[in-house]
């Protein structure tokens, strides 16, 4: 079986790490795994694990980008894969453009994968098109049925993401080299109540509620810090949130660590982490679900599917969205504890997730 992975780019993010998941379980499984994107960082770990990469812009949000159409339906035509997997909605449009016009009974099977929660419109409808479509949750699955009628609900199957528990073993410790590092470049973290606070820095997710959580925790516990690890890629949304921490003089409580590699360190040094997207639902929470396997708590807003994995693994993290007063009661309760609850062993797991996904490549390329 060969197959075809779509997407904009091989940089880093839930969906790019999905990819080469997947990739790497079909070429473990004896199959031929192709990605095609507009290039990144990821792309020397995908060909390494045994895929090939075509560098190929279909992820540019412009009407010149149609004109890739007609060439890409050449390619596929020439390559003959059994499946096209389209992760993404602007590549989504021009592969589909292209199978559409070809021959019903030679074409590849055409599949989508729902990874966020879009706005509703025609422009996001294209993820439902698939002749099977994957939702990453049931949050994801509600989402698209809900707000898309057409769909039909007998296309749609769910796979969780999954995530490798020996890459995130329970009760993983850093190492002493790593963190003696840690502590010398940022020793205002040091003998700290410590708050993990991940993620891209976006409006959506959350960071202006964090700078309230604080203004209110720290008379409650005047030793937390929090570490953000993440970026903004534009930087506008950055200055803001670090104006709103100066505005209210929080500057001692925050550490920015920028987009890291080692996340593994951060959830097991961390004391808890937080999740607080209210607006734009999340349509999984990778980073909940790591940092629950390695089996630091979670505080969170009931809100997408990061409501869905809290549920099955740590209820007693959830908080109803966007009350900051329920978020602060939940820390200073955890802190206060002698023996903390810790959730329990994750059960999204990564070899699940591909075992799924290759039984859908091989149902409808059968």
């Amino acid at each position: 079986m060969k197959v075809v992975q779509v997407l904009p780019a091989l940089e880093l993010g839930g969906v790019e790490r999905g990819t080469l998941e997947i990739a790497k379980g079909l070429v473990d499984a004896g199959h031929e795994s192709v990605v095609v994107s507009a290039g990144g960082r990821l792309v020397t770990e995908l060909e390494r694990a045994g895929s090939w990469h075509v560098n190929w812009d279909l992820g540019k949000k412009s009407l010149l980008t149609l004109l890739q159409v007609r060439s890409f339906r050449r390619w596929l035509e020439q390559e003959q894969p059994d499946i096209v997997h389209v992760r993404s909605r602007m590549p989504a449009w021009i592969v589909w453009l292209a199978w559409r016009r070809m021959d019903p009974a030679t074409r590849p099977r055409f599949i989508t994968t729902l990874h966020g929660m879009h706005s509703v419109n025609r422009y996001s409808a294209i993820m439902g098109k698939g002749e099977q479509v994957i939702a990453v949750s049931e949050t994801a699955k509600r989402y698209l049925l809900d707000n898309f009628p057409e769909v039909d609900p007998a296309k749609v199957t769910v796979i969780h993401r999954g995530i490798d528990p020996d890459e995130f073993p329970r009760g993983y410790r850093p190492s002493a080299p790593w963190l003696e590092q840690f502590y010398a470049d940022n020793p205002q973290a040091r003998d700290k109540f410590l708050i993990c606070f991940p993620g891209r820095i976006t409006r959506w997710k959350g960071h202006l509620d964090l700078v309230e959580v604080i203004d209110q925790l720290k008379t409650h516990l005047p030793n937390v810090h929090v570490l953000v690890v993440g970026s903004d890629p534009k930087g506008a949304f950055l200055a803001e949130v670090k104006a709103a921490i100066e505005a209210r003089s929080l500057t001692e409580y925050f550490t920015f660590l920028g987009t890291r590699s080692d996340m593994k360190e951060f959830y097991a040094l961390s004391d808890v982490m937080l999740s607080l997207t209210s607006t734009t639902a999340e349509a999984f929470g990778r980073t909940v679900v790591e940092c629950l396997s390695i089996g630091t708590p979670v505080i969170a807003y009931s809100h997408g599917a990061v409501e869905e994995t809290l549920s099955a693994l740590y209820s007693e993290g959830l908080v109803e969205t966007g009350s900051i007063v329920g978020i602060v009661e939940k820390i200073v309760t955890l802190a206060s504890l002698q023996e903390p609850k810790r959730p329990i062993e994750n059960h999204f797991l990564l070899n699940d997730m591909i075992r799924k996904t290759l039984a859908v490549y091989q149902r409808v390329a059968s």
